[in-house]
Parts: C-alpha cells; structure tokens; sequence
C-alpha cells in the first residue's frame, strides 16, 4: 500500500442554505479543496451522501458533480453508508489512491437538509435503522439514544447533569468556528432547563441538522513541510438493531474499527492528540471513548471531567464543536470530521488549535454505531 496524503481541504458553513441548490453548495467545498490542492482535475470522485434522492429528488450524484467540477469523464460515484456516508467516501479516496489506482483523488460528503419538515426528515433517518425490528415499532434515533442513555445511568449510576461536560466543550469549540451552525454558549443551567426531547435526552444533548458539505484532496504525498497523512484506515460493522447485540452499552464496530485503524497505523490511544467522535448525542461521546479504550467501562464521563476534552485537555475532542454544536447535515459529517483534524496537524485551526499535535483520530458512525469508520491522520 503506498503512502497517502491530504494535499487540501474545503467546507462551508453548517445551517440553512435554502437558495442553494445541492450542486452548488458541493462546487464550492470541492473549488475551495482544489484551490488548496493547487489542482484543477481529480480522476477519481467519491461522494458522500444519505437522504439526497428522497430529499431533494436528485439521485445519480456521482456525474452530477463530476460534470459541475468540470472533471470529464472520470470514475465518479456516490456512497451511502447512513450517518457515516462521508467517512465512507473518504475511506475509498484513500483506498483507491493507497492502492495506486489513482494519484488524485476527490472525496466529498453533501448533503441538504432545510427542505424538509421535521416529520418527513425524522422518517428518512430512520431509515438507517433496523425497519422490522425498530421502525415498525415507532423506534426513531432519538428514542434509542434515549434508551441507551438511560440505560448508562442506570448501569453506572451516573445523572444525567453528568453528561454536561459534552456538551459543554462542543458548544464552547464552536463559538469561535466560523463554520458552526450553533455558536452560543450554552451554561449548566441553561443545560438542566432545557426542554425535555426524549427523557433523559433533552435540547442541548443532541446535535442539529442542517445542510453542509465538505471535501478532501487526497494524492501521493508531495513531501512539503506541514503536511498531513492518512495512515490507517478501518471500518466496522455490528448488528443493525441494538436489541440484537450482546450489549448495547459497548459499542463493538467502534473497538473494532479503532483497534484495525490504529494497527494499521502502528499507533496506540495514547498518542493520540485529537480526536472527532461521532457526538450526535452525548451518551453517544461517552460510549465512544470507552470503546476506543481511551476510558474504562462506564468511565467515559469521568475521563472527560478529569482528565480534559477541550482545547487545552488530555484529549481534545469536537474541536470545531463536534456533530454537537457545528451541526450533523448526515452524508457529509465524515469528511468535516476530517477536515478538522487535518487543519489541527496542519495547525491551520486558528482559535481552535490544539497545542503541537501530531497524530488525530477520527470516527464516524451510520445508524447507531452499526457501521463505524475510523480514519487515523498525522503529521509529515
């Protein structure tokens, strides 16, 4: 396998970009990706995407770019992978171009939300979850994180003001991301108060939608100062229903695609100095660094607490404030995950920056944990 870089990067801001159509918002995350690469032509596009052809009616994504890019007649597809759709396409750039069937290679997560009512958006999510088993039985995302999460505080007699720490560091790392849907303080009472969603899931526990899209250039390493490498990649799978799992409480795809992302790296948790979880909810941060062996069983929390997940913590985590606060537009999460930690290695972060990091980790999830991608990054 040869080795891969990230010669740019792209994003636009997570909200609401109701004139905009899908094309465009992606031409502008892919321009700004290229303009950073210093390319005009890819030869491979790999795009990330969930809800577009319910959402939007538009399917067949992959010429559809290809052709707004002005690429030609290049390998030009679309992956759907649920929540992790982004991370997925990021994961075959770096195949296709590890392998040396392509030196340049696209990879783009899009997606638009904002056209969609809040009933006809719930219906569509769900569709990443198992239709017989909890769809059939009125089962959204929200109700099984609520479920997990009540089960976490049963099972480790925490409380649910305990799960603060989360959100906290998320909405404090999105006040000074231009890029952010959600730049608001938000404080322990204002926490405590807000409005219950699904007990014990209230407002500020889980992350907003939106519509997003951002890109990567991945290629052959350039050998320039400042650069940043792909150096394991790993996805994961578990059971599509959490009723079928030994135990909903740990997340199996999640260890797994860590601990093959971080063999093929040659790395440990311990040298890790940044890392972009999954957030969409906050029992959800928690249940992944202890899955990842960053925490102990049910000591995910305490970790955060004691040990630090801000900026200047032991672990920084969310540092463009996470699904959380920087908002979840679903197909493109996974690439905006990457997007992040290659401008932390590059120390491009500005306000954001962690302190001197030089390995960061990514993972990104579709449905709950089911599918779990893992991408470990660092420094040239």
């Amino acid at each position: 396998m040869r080795s891969v870089a990230i010669l740019g990067v792209g994003q636009i801001n997570v909200g609401k970009h109701e004139n905009s159509s899908l094309r465009k918002l992606a031409a502008i995350a892919c321009g700004r990706a290229m303009k950073d690469a210093e390319i005009d032509r890819v030869e491979a596009v790999f795009i990330g995407n969930m809800i577009a052809p319910e959402a939007t009616g538009q399917g067949h994504l992959g010429p559809l770019l290809a052709a707004e890019l002005g690429s030609g007649p290049v390998e030009s597809v679309s992956l759907n992978a649920a929540c992790a759709s982004g991370a997925a396409a990021v994961r075959q750039a770096y195949l296709a171009v590890a392998s040396g069937q392509y030196e340049t290679v696209l990879a783009v997560g899009i997606e638009k939300m904002s056209c969609l009512d809040r009933k006809s958006l719930t219906k569509l999510l769900a569709t990443a979850a198992d239709a017989e088993l909890e769809v059939a039985n009125h089962a959204t995302f929200l109700a099984l994180n609520a479920l997990l999460m009540q089960r976490y505080m049963h099972e480790y007699n925490v409380h649910r003001e305990d799960f603060y720490v989360f959100a906290n560091v998320a909405h404090e790392n999105a006040l000074t991301n231009p890029y952010a849907r959600l730049r608001e303080r938000v404080t322990k009472d204002a926490y405590l108060n807000a409005r219950m969603v699904a007990d014990p899931i209230a407002l500020y526990d889980c992350c907003p939608t939106g519509d997003g899209a951002a890109a990567i250039i991945l290629g052959r390493p350039r050998g320039s100062r400042g650069g940043v490498q792909i150096t394991g990649s790993s996805s994961a799978s578990d059971s599509l229903s959490l009723q079928e799992r030994r135990n909903p409480l740990w997340l199996h795809a999640a260890e797994e695609s860590c601990r093959t992302a971080l063999k093929e790296a040659n790395r440990s948790t311990q040298e890790i100095d940044v890392f972009e979880p999954h957030d969409a909810f906050t029992v959800m941060a928690a249940l992944s660094l202890e899955a990842c062996g960053f925490a102990e069983r049910g000591r995910g929390i305490e970790f955060a607490r004691e040990e630090g997940v801000g900026l200047r913590g032991r672990l920084p985590i969310c540092t463009g404030g996470g699904l959380k606060a920087r908002g979840h537009p679903v197909g493109a999460t996974g690439v905006y995950q990457v997007v992040e930690a290659a401008l932390q290695l590059r120390c491009e972060a500005g306000p954001n920056q962690v302190p001197r990091p030089a390995v960061a980790m990514t993972q990104s999830f579709g449905g709950t944990a089911a599918t779990v991608i893992t991408h470990i990054l660092e420094k040239d």
